[in-house]
């Protein structure tokens, strides 16, 4: 199993004119230490500072060389679908097959509001958005025009769809997807492993378990959700040990920490051992 780091860079005060240097250190200590990726998570109207994913995922391209570069889960339906699909050639452009695009629907009804747009509609607008950004990626026509590729982004980047309980969208991520992301912070156990067992019968290839949180010298409280995740390497190093063999057990093939950069040897020397 393979184990990425998810960024936790917190908007502190005393981060102000330090933000690039933050971001770029981080992702060297990522590729420097041997994980297989950096990924970014998606989000800004819930009454915290955030960074567009894809601004960031652009620096990290340019300070690192190996590491994959992904989003876990960039939210479709809030916005645009050509007008992101031209942002994301461009990222692929620079990124190139590094890139792992991990699409969603959303979760969260604050970061709809706040650009207009209407949260029970998600999944009907995640859908046919994402049949515009393909014909966009391809150099097809969409609604207005054509959207002309970048030179070696001919078809877009390899998508990953984030899919937590419904058959429908985890069935759609093995036919019609690279991947399947699954949430560490939301699905239960039980949901996993039936959720693995619909994605591999589907023929499925690529299974992600994402925001896994780390703290092996607390329980998680200052990480997002307050520690209330429901998959979380907390307790002493043993005991993460037996957690993160039991999610490699289930059958992903990633695991995505969520980890400060002060925790990157724990996480380094969990995955070692395992």
């Amino acid at each position: 199993m393979r184990v990425h780091v998810v960024n936790v860079t917190r908007p502190t005060p005393d981060i102000a004119g330090k933000t690039l240097d933050r971001i770029t250190d981080l992702a060297r200590q990522v590729e420097a230490r041997g994980f297989t990726g950096l990924w970014l998570t998606d989000s800004f109207g819930r009454g915290r500072a955030t960074l567009d994913p894809i601004g960031l995922m652009s620096v990290i391209a340019a300070v690192t060389k190996r590491i994959e570069i992904g989003t876990c889960v960039l939210q479709v339906p809030v916005r645009h679908p050509v007008e992101l699909a031209h942002r994301i050639g461009g990222l692929h452009a620079i990124a190139g097959e590094r890139l792992q695009l991990g699409l969603g629907s959303g979760s969260t009804q604050a970061d709809f509001d706040i650009v207009g747009e209407v949260y029970s509609q998600r999944f009907k607008t995640l859908m046919s958005s994402l049949e515009i950004m393909r014909r966009a990626w391809r150099g097809e026509p969409v609604d207005g025009g054509t959207l002309t590729p970048w030179p070696g982004t001919e078809g877009g980047p390899a998508l990953m769809l984030g899919a937590w309980r419904n058959k429908r969208w985890i069935v759609y991520s093995a036919e019609e997807c690279q991947g399947w992301i699954a949430s560490g912070l939301y699905s239960q156990p039980e949901e996993l492993e039936a959720g693995m067992k619909i994605y591999r019968d589907a023929g499925g290839k690529r299974a992600v378990l994402a925001n896994v949180i780390i703290d092996l010298k607390g329980n998680g409280a200052d990480m997002p959700l307050g520690g209330r995740a429901t998959v979380m390497l907390t307790g002493g190093e043993a005991e993460a040990r037996d957690k993160l063999r039991r999610i490699r057990d289930v059958g992903f093939d990633d695991m995505l920490c969520m980890a400060t950069p002060e925790s990157l040897d724990d996480l380094a020397r969990l995955r070692d051992a395992v």
